[in-house]
């Protein structure tokens, strides 16, 4: 144990619950919480269940809500993208970052957004919904709109919640489409409810105008277009 002294002694208190953090997350992305134990993560991050107990007094509990506001931070920086270029391309780039996460930690994932984890609590329900609602955020900046509408905020808090059960679908069907095809369906996904939404709200009309107006004929847009054109066609005797 003199290795393990050393390095206790050379780490600070943030740098020690990083440490036991980390090791938690590695595990939760391996196993439901409810079958991880301290023990468990005291033998991955290489030190004695009482130090465990002496950072996270309050235990598995404890550390388990930790490593999931951790986890709930990266998830939130998925949608953090730059204001430049076409909204589907940084949708697209938002999602691979969303997608690669949830492939990474596929059981601690599903036990997290499935509910009825032991470890399931009011406060944990509050990070994951804070996940949902930074990620509606996010959306609505790259659309520019300072005040948006009940029917534009419903509109992307709905796709959230549809990128959030497809995934899970995802997993349960052993990851099956190809994960670049999942995302680019779930772009898919994002054009028609917003352009749905836009032919019954002004205000999403508008905003659909002036994203669509720097969509190329290459992309995810023009791409749909392509594709949604001769079914369109088909139904011109509703019209």
């Amino acid at each position: 144990m003199r290795g393990s002294e050393v390095a206790y002694r050379r780490m600070s208190v943030e740098q020690r619950r990083a440490q036991l953090i980390g090791a938690a997350l590695e595990l939760f992305a391996h196993a439901a919480p409810e079958d991880v134990s301290l023990d468990d993560v005291a033998h991955a991050a290489e030190v004695s269940r009482p130090l465990v107990y002496r950072y996270f007094p309050g235990g598995k509990q404890q550390l388990y809500e930790a490593a999931l506001r951790t986890a709930a931070d990266e998830l939130e920086r998925c949608f953090t993208e730059p204001q430049s270029g076409p909204l589907t391309l940084r949708l697209s780039r938002a999602l691979d970052r969303y997608l690669a996460f949830v492939d990474e930690h596929a059981p601690g994932f599903t036990a997290l957004l499935q509910g009825g984890s032991v470890a399931e609590t009011s406060r944990t329900c509050a990070i994951v919904d804070e996940v949902r609602r930074a990620g509606a955020e996010q959306i609505l900046l790259h659309m520019e709109v300072p005040e948006p509408g009940p029917r534009l905020r419903m509109m992307v808090r709905m796709w959230i919640t549809a990128v959030e059960a497809a995934s899970l679908i995802w997993l349960d069907e052993e990851k099956q489409p190809p994960i670049d095809e999942l995302r680019d369906w779930l772009v898919d996904h994002f054009i028609a409810l917003f352009t749905v939404t836009a032919a019954s709200d002004s205000q999403t009309a508008e905003v659909a105008r002036s994203a669509l107006a720097i969509e190329t004929s290459e992309g995810a847009a023009g791409a749909l277009a392509r594709r949604v054109l001769p079914v369109v066609s088909d139904a011109a005797h509703l019209l």
